[in-house]
C-alpha cells in the first residue's frame, strides 16, 4: 500500500536538464528485477557513476549540498519508453514528488500509480525554482495536494497544478487501484444487489 500523500515540505534536488528520458532515469540493463526494490541505487546510473563505478562529483545526486524528497527536472521529464521502472527508481531513491513544466503522459501515469506525485508547473514558475535554488541550495518547496498548490517558500510565490481526481483521492488515502476498490466494496455490493 503506498504512503499517503497530503502535503510535503522539503528541500529540492535540482536537475535542470530538458528531455530526461526513462533510459536515463533507469538504464535498460537494470530492468531484469521483477520487484520494485533496489532500483533507487541505479537511478540516473550513467550520470551518477563513471565507467569505473566511481561517483561523478558534478552530478547533483552526488552533491551533498542538495537533498530532499522533491526532484525538480527540466521540461519534458520522463519521455521515451513506457517503463514503469523509472517511477520505481525515483520512489525507491526516496523522492515523493517530481516537478517539471511538462511530463510525458505515460511517465505521469506510472508515477501516479506508484505513489509519486508529478507536479506540472508553468515554465516561468520552474525558472523561479531553479533561480532560487541556485542562490540557496536549502531552498524549500511545499506541495499541498488537497489544495493542488505548490509554494516556493523563499518567495511565497505559488501556483496551482492539475491532477486527475481519482488519482488525487488514491494519493491522499494511500490507495493503489485495488485498495480503492476495497474502500468502496460496500457500494459495489449494494449496486450488485440492486441490479
Amino acid at each position: 500500500m503506498p504512503e499517503k500523500f497530503i502535503s510535503l515540505e522539503s528541500a529540492i534536488v535540482p536537475l535542470p536538464v530538458e528531455n530526461v528520458d526513462t533510459d536515463q532515469i533507469i538504464p535498460a540493463r537494470f530492468l531484469k528485477a521483477t520487484t520494485r526494490d533496489g532500483f533507487g541505487e541505479n537511478l540516473f546510473r550513467d550520470w551518477r557513476y563513471d565507467a569505473n563505478n566511481q561517483p561523478i562529483a558534478s552530478f547533483v545526486l552526488n552533491n551533498p549540498n542538495y537533498s530532499g524528497k522533491i526532484l525538480v527536472g527540466g521540461k519534458n521529464f520522463g519521455s521515451g519508453s513506457s517503463r514503469e521502472h523509472a517511477a520505481w527508481a525515483i520512489v525507491d531513491y526516496g523522492f515523493r514528488a517530481v516537478v517539471s513544466s511538462f511530463f510525458a503522459d505515460i511517465f505521469k501515469n506510472n508515477a501516479l500509480n506508484n505513489g509519486l506525485l508529478p507536479v506540472q508547473v508553468s515554465p516561468d514558475f520552474l525558472s523561479k525554482i531553479f533561480a532560487e535554488v541556485d542562490k540557496d541550495p536549502n531552498t524549500k518547496i511545499r506541495i499541498d495536494l488537497e489544495k493542488q498548490e505548490i509554494i516556493l517558500l523563499s518567495t511565497g510565490e505559488k501556483e496551482s497544478f492539475d491532477i486527475n481526481p481519482y488519482k488525487k483521492e488514491c494519493l491522499l488515502n494511500g490507495y493503489d487501484d485495488i485498495d480503492y476498490l476495497l474502500s468502496i466494496k460496500d457500494e459495489i455490493e449494494a449496486y450488485e444487489r440492486a441490479g
